[in-house]
This record gives C-alpha cells, structure tokens and sequence, in this order.
C-alpha cells in the first residue's frame, strides 16, 4: 500500500529543507513502527509511505493524522509515464464508486512529460465521464480525483485527508512544559510540538499531604501526548517542603505568585540540565488570580528562559475545544487536587508587586529550597507505539532523542 504525503511549511524552509524533511519521514516511520514496518521514500515536494496491504487502511490514516509537518495525505496507486495506461487505470479505479459530480486535478511534478496538467485534466475527464456519466463540476465537485506526474511514474489518489500541519517533532528543539494536570497545559505541549519542538514535562505534586490523584492524571496525560512525540519524558518534582516554607514565611496573598515563582526557578534548572531552550505553561491572560499581566511579570523575573505561554489569548471555551480535539480532556477533568490548591489564600494578590515578592522571599534560602527539589525529582518515560518504563532520577545529561 502506497500513501502519498504532502507537506506545506517545511517547503517554505530553503537551504534547511533536507533537515525538516528527514525528520518527517523519520516521524512517519515511528508513527507507523507496529503497523508494519514502513518505508519512507523522498521525491521533490511529496512522501511516500510503503507499508504492507494488510494493515487496515483506518488505522493508518490515523496515525498519519497525528504527524506534525503532514499537510495532507491519500491513499494512492502507480501506474507508468503512459496516457493509456493512466486512462486505463484511473478508469479501473473509479469503477463502481458513485458520485454526481467530479473533476480531475493533475499535479506535474516532472516537466518533461509530454502533456500539460490542463492537457491530462481534459483527457482524464472526459474518459471518466464517458465510463460512468457522473457531471464535471470544477468549483464543487462530489469526488475529485488527483494525479501527480513524477520522474520515474504516476500516481492516482480518489481522496484527500487533511494532515495537522506545523513542523516535524524534533525539528524545533527541546522545551520543558510545566504539566499541572488540568485542562490547560497538555494543549499548551501539544501546540509546542505541533511548532516542531520536544516537549519534556515537569510535573509539580504535593504528595504526601494529598493523595496521587494529580500524579496518576500526569502520568495518563504524558503517555497521550506521547502519541503525538513518540516519547514523552516526565518529572515528578516533591513541592510540597517549598510550600510549607512559603505558608511559614511568607504572607499569605503573595503564596499564589510566590509558588509559581519557585515553580519556574526549579524548572529552569532542570531545563538546562536537559539542554531546553524555554519553559512552556498553559496560563491564560486572566484566567485566573495568578494569570494577570502583574503577576505573570513578577513570576518572569526569577527565569533566564524564555517562558513561551501558547494559549495566553484564548478563552477557556476554546481551549477545551481544543483539549478534546486531542484527547486530553476526558483526564484533564478527573477530579484531584493539585499542588497550586493547598494552602491557597481566600484573597490572593492580583497585581503584585516586584519589590513585595523580593521581600518576602528574603526570609527563605531559595537556593536551597530550589536545589533540594530539583534534586528529588523522579523520571519516567512513556513511549508510543512502545510501551512506558520508569528511571529512578533525571540525570545531569540529556539523552540525545
């Protein structure tokens, strides 16, 4: 079974076309691995998969979907450099479908074919009209039927299906996402890797003083966005001993930005042990108490990352439309109670203020809170089509994916 593969940005991409394209083809043979084995060939603006006649069609229109750089893709035949053959066998593989309307739409990659596009359109159209009595219909047609003339043969398609677009997985670097388990944040790592990046996930937890309801949803969240980065790094940071110092020490309207302030510093540092290049979170302009432009400046302060917030202009409605487009919501949604709830205050600051939040951690030693946590941390991984194993710490050393 051959599928044809088109792809849209990457072709915007020059000199570094050939690094973008390898990745892809790299990505579509991983997505496809427990299928069968497929075998990626490379043309001028196009891929095609190989893959055994007897893995379902469905299921690998599926995985195909889920491929970041895949603009759209079809089930195709061949058929060689020849009119009459191409008459011949498109002819055959219309036989039997129904359809009122049609048109013909040629693609020819190779210029040195005789015939022009408009020529093989012509040709082609009035050969299915005449074998079926199905209209042409150029602006709306029922079924189109696509050709594409390449240097060594032609391939014939009977239907289109639209790819996620954006840039392979791995062709952008590696980020580290800050995973809370809600709704937000796993469609924050999804539209980072949909832009090409690895996304390594940081999951900050306040067990024991709650139960593992929010580490089980992270876990569950990590092995879904797996399906879309083919492996899917976790770490499991103790946060609950830079809490109770906060409650402690600090006054209790700050404790909010205060979290998120540690939160990110712990993360930075875990990100440069792993060669990231950015801190990803979910939050959205207003969201909530945290989430304001004053907050969200005072909790920058503490990053020498950049810290990228995908979904900062989307409302909530479009944010779960987009989590249950994924399949992350139905998790994201299961009850728990997360790190950022425990101990929150009934008025937490909503513009805080730089100098307040300085003060108040001078009756903390950061550094060692922060290096204590970073130092905890647990590391699992989940892999797709493979299945998940667990390390006990994240190491100084990032494997090279």
């Amino acid at each position: 079974m051959k599928i044809l593969v088109h792809y849209h940005e990457i072709a915007l991409k020059g000199a570094n076309r050939p690094f973008f394209i390898e990745r892809l083809a790299r990505n579509l043979e991983h997505a496809l691995y427990d299928l069968g084995r497929a075998r990626v060939q490379r043309l001028a603006g196009r891929l095609i998969v190989e893959i055994s006649e007897d893995v379902p069609p469905p299921a690998i229109q599926e995985r195909i979907a889920a491929v970041f750089g895949v603009a759209n893709f079809a089930q195709a035949v061949e058929t060689a450099r020849d009119i009459d053959a191409l008459k011949a066998d498109t002819v055959a593989r219309v036989a039997g479908l129904s359809a009122r309307s049609f048109r013909v739409t040629t693609k020819r990659a190779d210029k040195t074919f005789p015939l022009m596009s408009s020529e093989i359109d012509r040709i082609l159209g009035g050969v299915i009209q005449n074998a079926t009595g199905w209209s042409v219909d150029l602006d709306r047609p029922e079924r189109t039927i696509f050709v594409e003339v390449l240097r060594d043969r032609i391939l014939i398609a009977l239907e289109k299906n639209p790819g996620p677009g954006g840039f392979p997985v791995g062709s952008s670097g590696r980020v580290v996402c800050l995973l809370s388990g809600g709704i937000d944040s796993p469609v924050a790592a999804w539209r980072l890797m949909k832009r090409g990046c690895s996304v390594v996930f940081v999951h900050f937890h306040a067990f024991p003083l709650v139960d593992r309801a929010t580490i089980e949803k992270t876990r569950r969240l990590a092995q879904r966005l797996a399906y879309f980065q083919y492996r899917s790094r976790l770490l499991l940071v103790p946060f609950a001993p830079v809490q109770q110092q906060i409650v402690a020490s600090c006054p209790s309207s700050l404790r909010v930005v205060l979290y998120r302030r540690f939160m990110v510093r712990i993360a930075e540092a875990l990100a440069r042990r792993l060669h990231s290049k950015a801190l990803v979170t979910g939050e959205s302009l207003g969201q909530v108490a945290s989430q304001t432009l004053d907050n969200m400046a005072v909790i920058d302060d503490v990053s020498r990352m950049p810290i990228l917030r995908p979904l900062v202009g989307m409302d909530k409605e479009e944010i779960v439309r987009e989590a249950r487009r994924i399949g992350t919501f139905d998790t994201s949604t299961i009850p728990d109670m997360d790190c950022c709830q425990l101990f929150v205050p009934r008025r937490p600051a909503t513009a805080a203020r730089l100098h307040e939040a300085q003060e108040a951690e001078a009756a903390l030693d950061v550094a060692d809170l922060v290096g204590t946590a970073a130092g905890a941390v647990e590391e699992e991984r989940f892999f797709f089509p493979l299945e998940s194993r667990s390390c006990s710490a994240v190491t100084g050393e990032a494997s090279r994916e």
